[in-house]
């Protein structure tokens, strides 16, 4: 490829990226969606605008590898021995049992039996990039559903050598392809070989490269490390991502993982999107136009089967209803690692060419299928199959906290501590389910609904702490409150100064969850070049009270950005102004006198 022609496709990449992404994300419908129709669109069955997806295929699924790199860098190794069971109970289940039953159902419908374990086995992948992409963007990663999902895609990643055994065995010219049990040594040794890297050698190279002090060659190291970790495992058959993530899992207590993210992040999310768009490009649409019923017909087959599957495993591993949901949804689709094995079935003669074609057609509708049934989950699905009800609360205390998340969790241990009983009041079902195995005694329910407050005994309540993380509930609980209850004593929390002006509007005065601990970074700052102790603390008080008095006069200039932006302007002057005419006086006050 030229160089001109190099920068003419990056442009189509990155101009339908850029206007598809943010109308789908926009509409509700999810980023990955809006890649898989971009893609579509620009690919040889569309526009035809790139003629060849299949090398961009390649390169782009190098952002599945970085993303399970930068997953195993938020886990520490105790963290995923915890998932030792669901990883191999839950997984091990899922990639059985769906390539059991997929098998037996393909071949009741005349496929030989070597075809419908191919078929039986491509069914049993997930989509990794699909199902942890959906879940982080929504959030979802740490309930319980999420972490079932992830511990499975993990074990179809273990799976992958035990599968390619299988297809080696199942091959018409199986004689040449025998059981090779050095390949097996081979893998454990490379895994072996990273572990110990990463203890002994990798640590002491990553100082080196830090004290550099050069950014740009830090940045080249990370990629390098995450290559070269890929590369050894592809060399012994094993999954590229599966091996990065073993390196990032090694390097979660590391002092480096920060800045391995920050290096890592931006890269990963342009690879991952590019990833789904060459899938939206593998779409054959003239497939799709001929054989409609049979393409569409057998994808909505394939992700309802693997639902059902999915959830009546979720139900034997006692999940709730809404963990078990979630959990089916994300994984419904056939994964990219399905393309992998349909490719080597079909350079072994153990398809035809017809049914690799159909195959392929079928796993990337599956991919199309579960962005939407993600939203479905979101907006009705859960309301269907019965969300959880609310608890009844069975005690009034003279505090009541609504929302007990990282904020009132610390409001709750203070009063706790001084022998006052508090009322906690959290919406996540699975936070309430938490807090309980910690020994708090939280309820699960909507705090902005005056039955459960009237429940909770707020009439006869001295305080109400509202800590809920979602701006619009906590200025409905306000406003609910005010107007009810109005000599009720309340502190409220804002995420932001816009939120804390909405707050401030109805009678509260709010506290900005991120200010009072920015002033104390701010005050250490100051120590760490010199200040004295007294002269640090003096600039803090001044900055508090300047803020406190820019945000009032802001609140009734809120709307009009010019104005907003000449008194900001105004107030960093002014400010300046006021600490340097303090610090003369500091200094006129040290002097020695004549």
């Amino acid at each position: 490829m030229d160089s001109s022609n190099f920068l003419i496709q990056a442009t189509i990449y990155l101009s339908s990226a850029i206007f598809l992404v943010p109308l789908f994300k926009r509409l509700g419908l999810g980023s990955v969606l809006g890649y898989l129709l971009a893609g579509i669109l620009i690919g040889p069955y569309a526009l035809k605008l790139i003629p060849d997806p299949e090398h961009v295929l390649h390169f782009a699924e190098f952002g599945v590898v970085l993303m399970l790199f930068l997953i195993g860098l938020e886990l520490e190794s105790q963290k995923v021995w915890e998932l030792r069971k669901i990883l191999f109970g839950l997984g091990g289940l899922q990639v059985l049992g769906t390539i059991g039953l997929v098998t037996l159902a393909a071949h009741m419908m005349s496929f030989t039996w070597s075809e419908a374990l191919v078929i039986g086995m491509g069914v049993a992948m997930s989509s990794t990039a699909i199902g942890l992409t959906a879940l982080a963007e929504k959030r979802q990663l740490g309930t319980l559903g999420g972490q079932a999902s992830f511990a499975t895609l993990l074990f179809q990643d273990l799976s992958v050598i035990p599968l390619f055994m299988l297809l080696a065995l199942i091959a018409p010219n199986s004689a040449d392809s025998a059981f090779d049990v050095w390949a097996v040594v081979k893998a454990i040794a490379v895994i072996v070989a990273i572990i110990l890297a990463s203890r002994t050698i990798l640590r002491p190279v990553m100082r080196i490269i830090a004290q550099t002090e050069i950014r740009e060659i830090f940045v080249a190291f990370s990629l390098l490390l995450v290559i070269g970790v890929s590369l050894a495992m592809q060399s012994v058959g094993l999954s590229m991502a599966l091996g990065t993530f073993l390196a990032g899992v090694l390097l979660a207590d590391s002092e480096y993982r920060y800045e391995l993210r920050l290096d890592i992040e931006p890269v990963k999310g342009l690879l991952l999107g590019l990833f789904f768009i060459a899938v939206g490009m593998s779409v054959d649409l003239s497939l799709l136009a001929n054989s409609p019923m049979l393409i569409f017909g057998f994808a909505l087959l394939v992700v309802f089967t693997k639902m059902a599957i999915l959830m009546g495993l979720g139900r034997l591993f006692k999940y709730s209803i809404r963990d078990t949901l979630l959990y089916g949804v994300a994984l419904s689709q056939i994964g990219e690692f399905a393309f992998v094995i349909f490719g080597v079935a079909l350079s072994q003669n153990t398809i035809p060419r017809e049914t690799y074609n159909i195959l392929n057609a079928i796993v990337a509708v599956s991919m199309l299928i579960t962005p939407i049934l993600l939203l479905l989950y979101d907006r009705f699905l859960t309301m269907q199959c019965g969300e959880r009800p609310k608890d009844e609360i069975v005690e009034n205390n003279t505090v009541i906290i609504a929302g007990f998340g990282r904020f009132g969790q610390i409001v709750g241990r203070v009063l706790l501590a001084k022998g006052i009983t508090a009322t906690l009041i959290d919406n996540d079902p699975n936070q309430v389910d938490l807090m309980r195995k910690f020994g708090w005694r939280c309820y699960y329910g909507d705090a902005s609904r005056l039955d459960l407050l009237e429940e909770a005994g707020i009439a006869t309540a001295k305080l109400l702490v509202i800590s809920v993380n979602d701006p619009a509930a906590a200025l409905n609980i306000g406003k609910l409150v005010s107007a009810r209850w109005p000599n009720l004593e309340v502190v409220t929390r804002a995420r932001s100064r816009t939120d804390a002006f909405d707050l401030r509007d109805i009678g509260l005065n709010p506290i900005r969850e991120t200010f009072y601990s920015s002033l104390v970074a701010a005050k250490q700052a100051l120590l760490a070049i010199g200040e004295s102790p007294s002269a640090a603390a003096k600039i803090i008080e001044q900055f508090e009270q300047h803020d406190i008095d820019q945000l009032e006069a802001a609140r009734a200039i809120r709307h009009d950005m010019d104005a907003l932006r000449t008194m900001s302007e105004k107030g960093r002057q002014d400010l300046k102004d006021l600490l340097a005419v303090e610090q003369a006086e500091l200094k006129g006050s040290k002097s020695p006198t004549m």
